[in-house]
């Protein structure tokens, strides 16, 4: 790894496959110009910290019911990332919606992963398997994942990469949930923070 890296915090909030996913990528070399330096988690039980722990990388828990406010909730997000020198975040499987003001302050710095091909099935109400019950209920062929930017809008930042997988005969959510996740998910999270901490490091240079 470069020892002139990228510092990446990524935020979690249940299990972790994504963060896993960043993880090997970063053991494996094909994250190089990024460094994970931070899991943030707004659930203290999320298996995600576990796997923060074993790949010796700092995390730290904000608990939005134990904040007054939205506001607060990010203020608290924000003094970590401030506090840590992070010039990427990487949403992976964060299950909380951050608000205008907070993705404004990191325009171009905030990436999100969705299980479905953006513009299909994505934005408000769409996360996790809802996503993928509306791709079989429509009678969609062919599905997979975009990584994007994030903005103001749920979804609706630009589109970094995205990967097509094929939706098979007898496909229920939860076994389609998994296959986007191996084939399309755990590939292209990695490529695209590889992608956008080579770009952060070289206009740093």
């Amino acid at each position: 790894m470069l020892k002139d890296s990228v510092k990446i915090a990524v935020l979690v909030s249940g299990g972790g496959t994504n963060l896993q996913a960043l993880i090997d990528a970063q053991n494996s070399g094909i994250l190089n110009s990024g460094k994970i330096s931070l899991v943030i988690s707004n659930n203290p039980n999320a298996y995600a910290i576990e796997r923060a722990v074993k790949a010796g990388i700092d995390y730290a828990v904000v608990c939005k019911k134990d904040c007054p406010s939205q506001e607060e909730f990010e203020q608290k997000i924000i003094d970590l990332i401030e506090a840590n020198g992070i010039e990427l975040i990487v949403l992976a499987g964060f299950m909380s919606i951050l608000g205008e003001n907070f993705t404004k302050k990191y325009d171009k710095r905030i990436i999100n992963v969705h299980p479905s091909l953006i513009p299909s099935f994505c934005g408000k109400g769409f996360y996790g398997l809802r996503v993928h019950e509306a791709a079989l209920e429509y009678g969609v062929k062919v599905t997979g994942a975009t990584v994007h930017f994030v903005n103001e809008i749920p979804d609706g930042g630009e589109i970094i990469m995205q990967k097509a997988v094929e939706i098979k005969e007898g496909d229920t959510p939860e076994v389609l949930q998994k296959r986007v996740m191996v084939e399309a998910e755990w590939i292209i999270l990695p490529q695209s923070v590889e992608k956008i901490s080579n770009k952060l490091l070289n206009e740093r240079r």
